[in-house]
C-alpha cells in the first residue's frame, strides 16, 4: 500500500468482500467478476483501487485463465469522470501496480478495452476513451487495433447454408493447424500480422491454437472443416467454442486459393447453426475494424455491432 501527498491510498483490494467497492466505477463487465474471483481468473492482488478517504478515484485490473500465475491480460482500467482531472492518479496506480503484479523486466500483458460502438460521435465517452488510453500511453503502450464486437441472437434468422460445402470435424490437430497456417497468407488480422513479424506462419498458427483454441472446454466435434462437397478439398475451418462467459465463433479461415467465392458465408453459417442447435441466447465475435470483408459477412448472417474493442500493446 503507498499513500500520495494528496491523500490518494493505492492499494490491492482485500478479497471478494471488497468487490462492492472495486465495482463503484461502472463498466461493461463488472456483473463477471464475482465470478472470476471464484474461478481463479483473477486475484485480488491483480485488483488495484486508487481511493481518498472511502471515494473510489480509478481501478486497474488484470486477468487469467483459471490458476494462472501471471496475468495475460489488462482488461480494466477505470477512473471517476468527476470534475477534476485524475490522470496523474491514474498513472500512479498503474505504475505502482503494475511492479507488484508484473515480473521484473517482463513485457506487460495486452490491454484489452470494451468501448461503446459510437465512442468517437459521443464526446463525453470520447474524451474518457482518450483519457485511459493516455495513461497507458504515458506507461510505453500503443494502439494494437480497434476490433468490431458482434452479436447473433435467434431473432435474427439463421443464416442460409451453402450448399456447395460440406462438413466434417477435423482429422487432428496437425491438419487443423496446417489449415491455419494456409489461412495466415495474407491476413488482415492485426495480431495475426503482428506474430507474423516474429515467426513463421506454422509458428504462429500453433501459438493461437495452443494459447487460445485447446483451452475451451467445449466439444471438439464443434469445430467444422469446410470441404467441396463429400471428401472434396477442404476450402476453410470455422472453430464454434464457449469460453468462459458466451458462445462464440473463436475463429475462421478461408485458405488463400478458395478466396473470392464467397465460402467465408458458408463457414459461418455452419458455425451460427452448430452453437444455435445448442439452443443458445446469443453468440458472440469479434473482427478487427479494417477487416472490412469479414465484417460484411458477419453482418449478411446477422451479427450486429453492439460494441467495439481496443487492443494496446508494449513492444
Amino acid at each position: 500500500m503507498s499513500t500520495s501527498p494528496g491523500g490518494v491510498t493505492i492499494r490491492p483490494i482485500t478479497g471478494p468482500e471488497e468487490i462492492a467497492l472495486f465495482n463503484r466505477l461502472p463498466y461493461t463487465i463488472n456483473h463477471e467478476l464475482d465470478d472470476d474471483l471464484a474461478d481463479k481468473r483473477r486475484w485480488p492482488e491483480w485488483m488495484w483501487v486508487a481511493l481518498r478517504g472511502d471515494r473510489l478515484l480509478a481501478r486497474v485490473a488484470w486477468w487469467g485463465r483459471g490458476d494462472d500465475t501471471a496475468p495475460l491480460l489488462l482488461d480494466i482500467l477505470d477512473v471517476d469522470d468527476g470534475a477534476e482531472d485524475l490522470t496523474e492518479v491514474a498513472q500512479a496506480l498503474y505504475e505502482t501496480a503494475a511492479k507488484q503484479v508484473l515480473a521484473p523486466g517482463a513485457v506487460p500483458p495486452e490491454y484489452g478495452r470494451f468501448i461503446p460502438a459510437d465512442w468517437r460521435e459521443d464526446p463525453d465517452t470520447y474524451r474518457a476513451v482518450r483519457a485511459r488510453m493516455g495513461v497507458l500511453e504515458s506507461a510505453g503502450a500503443r494502439l494494437t487495433v480497434e476490433r468490431l464486437r458482434l452479436e447473433w441472437r435467434p431473432a435474427a434468422g439463421l443464416p442460409t447454408p451453402d450448399q456447395r460445402l460440406a462438413f466434417r470435424p477435423a482429422l487432428d490437430t496437425d491438419e487443423l493447424v496446417a489449415l491455419m497456417t494456409r489461412a495466415l497468407d495474407g491476413t488482415l488480422d492485426a495480431h495475426s500480422r503482428t506474430d507474423l513479424a516474429q515467426m513463421s506462419p506454422h509458428e504462429a498458427a500453433l501459438k493461437h491454437y495452443e494459447q487460445e483454441l485447446a483451452t475451451y472446454s467445449s466439444p471438439r466435434e464443434w469445430w467444422r472443416i469446410g470441404t467441396l462437397g463429400e471428401n472434396g478439398d477442404p476450402v476453410g475451418f470455422v472453430i464454434p467454442a464457449r469460453n468462459a462467459y458466451h458462445p462464440v465463433i473463436a475463429y475462421l479461415g478461408v485458405v488463400p486459393e478458395h478466396r473470392g467465392h464467397g465460402y467465408v458465408d458458408g463457414l459461418l453459417a455452419e458455425g451460427t447453426r452448430t452453437l444455435a442447435a445448442e439452443d443458445v441466447p446469443r453468440i458472440r465475435a469479434a473482427t478487427d475494424l479494417g477487416n472490412v470483408p469479414m465484417a460484411k459477412a458477419f453482418a449478411r448472417a446477422g451479427y450486429v455491432n453492439f460494441e467495439r474493442a481496443i487492443n494496446m500493446a508494449w513492444h
